[in-house]
């Protein structure tokens, strides 16, 4: 499957911040911030459901999440900011403002073979 194309935005979610006060170690944090809002619709046309993983891939960088549909736009993905959204964006590319752009980075989704949060190469998964 070759996967959807869309816009990627970079939230705080309310879960994000009350496990971060437990400890930005813990699963409950981890399993957070790696856990993609997207439209049921596009998880459909992902043949992916609720829990299932999926590759994640910028001109920058690329990660495993876990899939949640959500009540989002069709196109538009939303991830916790923090390590595995880190990933996927440039701090070069910051317009002149010294901030990388957390709202509007265009990626594909693909299906993942197996379980995420950690960021690895897609080379290596595919042998």
């Amino acid at each position: 499957m070759s996967g959807i194309t869309g816009l990627l935005v970079t939230v705080r979610s309310g879960r994000q911040g009350m496990e971060m006060m437990k400890g930005k170690f813990s699963d409950a944090y981890l399993e957070e911030i790696a856990s993609l809002r997207i439209n049921a619709d596009d998880l459909a046309e992902l043949a992916l459901s609720e829990g299932d993983h999926a590759w994640i891939v910028s001109p920058f960088g690329e990660v495993v999440v876990t899939c949640h549909p959500s009540d989002v736009p069709r196109g538009l993905f939303f991830l916790p900011l923090g390590p595995v959204a880190n990933q996927l964006f440039s701090g070069a590319h910051t317009d002149g403002t010294g901030v990388p752009r957390w709202k509007r980075q265009p990626v594909t989704i693909e299906p993942a073979d197996g379980p995420g949060p950690e960021p690895s190469s897609r080379a290596s998964r595919r042998g």
